[in-house]
């Protein structure tokens, strides 16, 4: 799913405090919180400032109560509790390539049709689909609207929920899904691509034509909204996510003297040392399975530890962070893609 931009970090950035001046001047948090009613109605009076008809809110909100299985997996994200290693055997699983494999040549003139005009690869697709709905076989069945409303209610994350609530609304009201098919994730996430609602609104596509964009059951329109929020995020055609390099103790002493640490504005970006030029990691000592040297190209990567494994990361695992903002995500999409691509 797309979640980089559920983090509380990504708000201050973007609102141009730092991290200490955002933890002074959040508004100070009330001593009672309002019933699940009242702080409702608030939400239905933001949503027919916003346009958004009130016929549709009160479909939507009838007899909405909140969700706790929603807090509770809040809680307990499987992208950031298991190690990264652990995370990458579950999901880059042997089955998951063979299968990925598969629906690469039963679906390759659509994925062909789809990368000519966003210019995504066809494995990063497939690999992006068959982590977020295992091939459009799941895509999830929970209400949507009582989830978000049980999400933007809790008390750690409530703005950027609140806002994925109403673009949700916008959806309905817009008659882009009826509520009855309206159905993803626990968080809100929508359709095979896992799309948050505000993503829906910005990156979905009707590849096929018929008016819709039916990111559910439509898998033309599901490919294109997967390269469409791909590129627009700034994805390069032609260029490596990543790759797996040696490190050894020395040499990993020498960086850890020499080379920062990378300030992102995502979570998962704390853990990656960077960028520097190949040119630079070469001099380092940084080398190719089989202790050959990097690659003589002018390209930057940053550096991260996952276990036992060490990889170069370049500006298209950025985009894959963007998708969702967890290493353990990423590194999955971009192994998969790979895998997907040689059958190795």
């Amino acid at each position: 799913m797309t979640m980089c931009r559920l983090c509380l970090l990504v708000l201050a950035v973007a609102a141009g405090l730092s991290v200490v001046a955002f933890a002074q001047e959040q508004a100070p948090v009330p001593s009672e919180k309002p019933t699940f009613a009242v702080w409702l109605d608030g939400v239905r009076r933001e949503a027919v400032e916003r346009g958004i008809r009130p016929a549709t809110i009160e479909t939507a909100f009838r007899d909405l109560r909140p969700v706790e299985v929603a807090v509770d997996r809040d809680r307990t994200q499987v992208e950031f509790v298991l190690p990264i290693d652990v995370y990458l055997k579950r999901r880059v699983s042997r089955e998951l390539v063979r299968t990925g494999r598969r629906m690469l040549g039963v679906h390759r003139k659509l994925l062909d049709a789809v990368a000519a005009r966003f210019g995504v690869e066809p494995q990063v697709v497939v690999a992006v689909w068959g982590l977020e709905s295992n091939f459009g076989r799941f895509s999830g069945v929970r209400p949507i609207v009582p989830m978000l409303a049980t999400l933007a209610y809790d008390v750690r994350r409530p703005a950027l929920f609140r806002q994925e609530l109403l673009a949700a609304l916008t959806i309905l009201d817009r008659g882009d899904v009826d509520l009855d098919r309206f159905r993803g994730s626990w968080a809100g996430a929508l359709g095979q691509p896992q799309f948050m609602p505000s993503s829906y609104l910005k990156y979905a596509e009707d590849f096929d034509g018929d008016g819709r964009r039916d990111i559910w059951s439509t898998t033309a329109d599901v490919f294109a909204s997967i390269a469409s929020y791909l590129t627009q995020h700034g994805w390069r055609r032609g260029e490596r996510w990543g790759r797996e390099v040696v490190v050894s103790k020395p040499v990993a002493a020498k960086i850890a003297d020499q080379v920062a640490w990378r300030p992102t504005g995502c979570q998962a970006g704390r853990q990656m040392r960077g960028p520097l030029p190949l040119s630079a990691w070469n001099t380092l000592g940084v080398r190719l399975p089989g202790r050959t040297p990097l690659p003589a190209a002018s390209m930057e990567a940053s550096l991260l530890e996952a276990g036992k494994q060490v990889y170069l990361l370049y500006r298209n695992y950025d985009v894959l962070l963007d998708y969702n903002c967890a290493h353990a995500y990423a590194l999955s999409a971009g192994l998969l893609a790979d895998r997907v691509a040689t059958g190795k």
